[in-house]
């Protein structure tokens, strides 16, 4: 990818999109372009093919996306799918009318089977049924795998998918109902903490086990793609390991110095048992993470520990 290529972020803002930006600026590109929500609103298909011609970028990273943990997956099914649908179809179909290098489509971990075996492997994609309580954002991103895949079968694109593990960091989305269970917790043993509150209350049983990374590394891992990889079929990107939410929960509370009880509202849903990527093929190529989880969830708190009240 040449330096003085023009690069599109879509979804620029938001934690994997900033990241990417980030690790782009660090490495010398500097001729990126993106646009915010109200200025170009990304479902707006006439829209969208406008800028791809005013712009024609060589070079599109589509981390755009409606995220947001199992309450908001769960609350606002229609919108999770719709906003999804309509973005990536958009962005990819205009990548491929203005002739666009490469394209790199995020998806998400979700787009597996609920009870896919683990780790979960590339092919485990399609066999079997989704989580339900976020199944339309599940749908979704499979939808922009296969975009991928039928535009790079039928007309010859270089666009390639990833699929990142759960991710945290800089820009992550704290909301109190809709983010996801990582920056959930944070927020809630900080303020627990602040407020010397005896008790802080968790979702489900604590047992799911779920694996993180930190942005930076899928940042790194996306920059490494767009260098090395050009084949069909969607990518992992993980760090290869889990922990149980309790376990994760314990670990924040260690961080923060928050020493009251955590106690687990069974009545809650767990979402998914276990899930955790195989990289093998990512490893194969020669990427490996390098950020651990205490030290990634030392660095953000450190960046947000100050934000809440």
């Amino acid at each position: 990818m040449e330096k003085s290529a023009k690069i599109y972020i879509a979804g620029h803002r938001g934690m994997a999109g900033s990241a990417i930006e980030r690790k782009l600026n660090t490495e010398g590109y500097h001729n990126i372009i993106h646009r915010t929500s109200s200025e170009l609103d990304l479902r707006n298909q006439q829209g969208v093919n406008d800028f791809f011609e005013l712009e024609k970028p060589d070079y599109v990273i589509l981390a755009a996306a409606k995220v947001g943990g199992i309450h908001a997956n769960n609350t606002y099914r229609a919108e999770f799918i719709y906003n999804n649908l309509m973005m990536e179809a958009n962005i990819i179909h205009a990548a491929y009318l203005n002739k666009v290098k490469k394209l790199l489509f995020l998806g998400s971990s979700c787009i597996y089977p609920k009870n896919a075996p683990q780790p979960l492997k590339e092919e485990y994609l399609l066999s079997g049924y989704l989580e339900p309580t976020n199944q339309p954002y599940a749908i979704a991103k499979i939808a922009g795998i296969e975009l991928c895949e039928s535009y790079r079968a039928q007309y010859g694109c270089n666009f390639i998918s990833a699929m990142p593990t759960n991710l945290y960091g800089t820009n992550d989305n704290y909301h109190p109902e809709n983010s996801h269970v990582l920056p959930a917790l944070i927020r809630r043993i900080i303020l627990a903490k602040k407020n010397n509150d005896p008790v802080v209350t968790i979702w489900g049983t604590g047992i799911p086990r779920r694996e993180f990374m930190h942005v930076d590394d899928l940042a790194d891992a996306c920059h490494f793609l767009l260098q090395n990889y050009d084949q069909p079929g969607h990518i992992n990107i993980g760090w290869g390991e889990d922990v149980s939410i309790k376990e994760l929960a314990s670990l924040i509370a260690a961080e923060v110095g928050y020493t009251g009880a955590l106690e687990f509202d069974t009545t809650k849903p767990d979402g998914t048992p276990r899930k955790i990527m195989d990289t093998t093929k990512l490893k194969k190529l020669g990427w490996t993470p390098n950020i651990i989880m205490q030290k990634g969830i030392k660095r953000t708190i450190e960046e947000v520990k100050n934000n809440f009240s």
